[in-house]
């Protein structure tokens, strides 16, 4: 998988458009326009900007060994906020019982 599939993949999961990685990565649309029609890989820099508004670190993007813990971590950060705070209060549901 490259670079921009796996940045691509990790959009999708978020259900976001090319627009709304832009605007939680504070890049122009049109930087990532030309990353995906050019089929070209990011500068550092804009890597590390996708990661940070996907809530994942560069080691995190890279890591090829997701088990899990690593799978369920980053489903969690995918969810909005009111997602998180439902899941929490399940979760603590479930503990009492």
């Amino acid at each position: 998988m490259t670079v921009m599939e796996k940045v691509d993949a990790l959009r999708r999961e978020r259900g976001w458009s090319v627009n709304n990685l832009a605007m939680e990565a504070m890049l122009t649309q049109s930087t990532l326009n030309n990353l995906y029609t050019r089929g070209a890989e990011p500068k550092l820099s804009t890597l590390r900007a996708i990661c940070g508004a996907f809530g994942i670190t560069l080691a995190e993007f890279f890591s090829d060994d997701e088990g899990e813990d690593d799978e369920l971590v980053r489903r969690v950060r995918a969810l909005s906020p009111g997602q998180r705070e439902g899941l929490l209060r399940f979760l603590r549901e479930s503990e009492r019982r």
